[in-house]
C-alpha cells in the first residue's frame, strides 16, 4: 500500500471513493477494448501475470515506511510495456486488494487513495508512450531513454498523488514526511529502466517461440 491509515480521514476521505470509482470505471473501459480486440482468454491470462507479479511487488519485493507512505518496487511501466494497460490496470487493482484483504486488512479503507495513486500514472503512461514511441517500433526495441521517460513518468505520477492526498489531508505540515518519501522513492526511477530493458531484451529473445497472446501486442510488432 501507499498512503498510510490516518493521513486521509473523516469526511474527506470520500473524494478517494470518487476519484477509484473513476479510475475503476476508466478501467474496464479498457478491458473491453481490449476484449474486442484481443480476446478474453487474453485479458485473463496476462491479468494474471499482472496480478501475481504485483502481488509480489507489494509483499515479496523489498519494502519499507518513509514519510507519509510506503516506497515499493512497483514496476508499472514494465507491466505496460509487457502486458499492455488493461492487464496491467486490473493486475494492480486485484493485487493491492489481495493484499488489503488478507495481509493489511488497516489499509483498506485508503484503497481508492491507492488505488488513484497507481493507476492515474499509468494511464499518462499509457498517452506517453503513444507521444514518444515511434509508430513502427515495437516495445521490445526501446532504447534506455525511452524506458527512462515511461519510468519516471510513471514514479512521478505517484510522488504527486501520494503528495496530493497528504497535504490534502494533513495540510502544510505534512511538507516534510513528503519530502523524505519523494527523496526515497527515487531510487525506484533508477532501477526501473533498467529492470524495463532487461525484460525486453528476455523478450526479444524469445521472440516467435511464444503465442503472442501471453504478452501485450505492442511487445512484438506494430500493429
Amino acid at each position: 500500500m501507499h498512503i498510510e491509515p490516518g493521513v486521509v480521514d473523516g469526511a474527506k476521505i470520500l473524494l478517494s471513493h470518487a476519484t477509484g470509482a473513476g479510475v475503476g470505471a476508466y478501467t474496464l473501459k479498457l478491458a473491453f477494448d481490449t476484449i474486442r480486440s484481443r480476446g478474453p482468454v487474453s485479458l485473463v491470462f496476462r491479468t494474471v501475470l499482472s496480478t501475481v507479479a504485483v502481488f509480489s511487488f507489494f509483499e515479496v519485493f523489498p519494502h519499507f515506511p518513509v514519510g507519509v507512505s510506503e516506497v515499493h518496487f512497483i514496476l508499472g511501466s514494465t507491466l505496460f510495456l509487457l502486458l499492455g494497460a488493461a492487464p496491467a490496470a486490473i493486475g494492480l487493482a486485484l493485487g493491492l486488494l489481495i493484499q488489503g484483504l488478507f495481509f493489511a486488512p488497516a489499509d483498506l479503507p485508503q484503497y481508492g487513495m491507492n488505488i488513484t495513486t497507481l493507476l492515474v500514472p499509468l494511464f499518462v503512461l499509457r498517452m506517453l508512450a503513444r507521444r514518444i514511441i515511434a509508430p513502427d517500433t515495437p516495445y521490445v526495441d526501446l532504447k534506455y531513454r525511452q524506458a527512462l521517460a515511461l519510468s519516471v513518468a510513471y514514479q512521478s505520477g505517484i510522488v504527486a498523488w501520494v503528495s496530493f492526498w497528504a497535504f490534502y489531508g494533513e495540510g502544510l505540515a505534512a511538507w516534510q514526511g513528503i519530502a523524505a518519501f519523494a527523496g526515497a522513492y527515487m531510487m525506484v526511477v533508477l532501477i526501473e529502466p533498467l529492470a524495463d530493458l532487461a525484460v525486453l531484451a528476455a523478450a526479444k529473445a524469445v521472440r516467435g517461440r511464444i503465442g503472442s497472446g501471453f504478452f501485450a501486442r505492442r511487445l512484438f510488432a506494430v500493429a
